[in-house]
This record gives structure tokens, C-alpha cells and sequence, in this order.
């Protein structure tokens, strides 16, 4: 895994915290507008071509147990894990440096 990883996509993001545990297709979609509060709605194009992204980067994996087709369930591997880890430590950087300088009212605001 290379040291420095681009940030992902919202949407990325959100689908791999959707797939800590087996989900399919709709049931991703409908946990991303829960978790967003109806902010972020993925529809089924964008949320089909991230799954074939992360299915080839082995981010995240089918479960073969499903007969039926339309209910195939995916979940994030070992790999994913870490990916989703390294970003959430990345945005907690940034919640970071956003909270230590953006004070309101506090004498470090240079505007």
C-alpha cells in the first residue's frame, strides 16, 4: 500500500462505512442518505460503477452466498479497512486544524 493515498470521494467514503458490514445495492444507498441526513443520495449509475471500482481494487469483495443476482451483498476487506482507517485519521487531521484556527471570537482569527 503506498505511503500517500489521494482522499476519496464522499461517496467512496460513505460506501465503504456502509460496507463494515454486508450490505447490497440498495440497502448502500438507502444507509448514505441515513447516515447524511438525506444530504447525500447516490443514485444507482454512480453507485454501481464505485462498487466495480472498489470490487477491482479489492477494497471490498461479493459475498457468494446470494443466489439471487439482484440482492448481491458486498462487504469491505482487510484492505478497505485500512483505507477507510488511513482517511478517517486524515479527516480528523483536518477537523483539527479546522477547530485550532477557526476561532470565533477568540483573538486567533486574522479577519
Amino acid at each position: 500500500m503506498p505511503d500517500k493515498l489521494a482522499a476519496l470521494t464522499e461517496g467512496i467514503y460513505l460506501i465503504l462505512i456502509s460496507l463494515t458490514v454486508p450490505n447490497h445495492g440498495y440497502a448502500i444507498m438507502q444507509n448514505v442518505e441515513k447516515l447524511t441526513h438525506g444530504r447525500v443520495v447516490l443514485g444507482a449509475g454512480t453507485l454501481y460503477g464505485a462498487i466495480n471500482n472498489l470490487l477491482d481494487k479489492r477494497w471490498i469483495r461479493a459475498l457468494g452466498n446470494n443466489q439471487d443476482s439482484r440482492k448481491k451483498e458486498y462487504v469491505i476487506t482487510d484492505l478497505g479497512r485500512s483505507i477507510l482507517q488511513i482517511e478517517i485519521m486524515r479527516l480528523g487531521e483536518l477537523v483539527s486544524i479546522g477547530l485550532e484556527t477557526h476561532n470565533p471570537g477568540g483573538g486567533n482569527n486574522e479577519n
